[in-house]
């Protein structure tokens, strides 16, 4: 990288242009007093996943998957109170959110042997659908089969009558 620039102007000059929201990169350059295209050639050189900084913009308790409302619910189990708190602050989130998900992870458990009848019935279903087809197929084949045929009997009779 250029040596007129600190390396750790440059990071912080990209963690702003990658937190910018709803400005564009040329303005993040013009407020840094930096080029523009020296500003994109350093966002060309080091992506985000190579900054070790964390994102300004936190993860909504939302926008957490299912196996990480799973890997947290399995993190705090065996704490309470004070300590069940502060894991929460780190994360970004609040007690009542976890017991939300573990109401859900149960209530989806309990709703879980109705989902194997349906799964069950879709997968007869399925065997019922491609066992039509497999016989539908078959049944156009002899069709084209006798078509192909009854052509080359009428070319036959033609040739014989001439």
């Amino acid at each position: 990288m250029n040596s007129r620039h600190a390396a750790g102007f440059i990071e912080q000059a990209l963690v702003k242009v990658y937190s910018r929201g709803n400005h564009s990169v040329r303005s993040v350059a013009e407020d840094l007093n930096v080029n523009y295209h020296t500003l994109k050639n350093w966002m060309k050189r080091k992506s985000v996943d190579k900054l070790a900084v964390k994102a300004i913009k936190e993860k909504r308790p939302q926008d957490w998957s299912a196996e990480e409302q799973l890997v947290a619910l399995h993190e705090t189990h065996g704490l309470s109170g004070e300590a069940l708190h502060v894991w929460c602050r780190e994360k970004g989130l609040f007690a009542h959110h976890l017991t939300s998900w573990k109401a859900a992870f149960c209530a989806e458990a309990a709703a879980g042997t109705s989902g194997t009848r349906d799964w069950r019935a879709l997968k007869d279903q399925n065997e019922q659908l491609k066992r039509e087809l497999l016989r539908k197929d078959k049944a156009l084949a002899e069709a084209a089969a006798l078509l192909v045929l009854q052509k080359k009997f009428r070319a036959l009779w033609e040739n014989e009558g001439k």
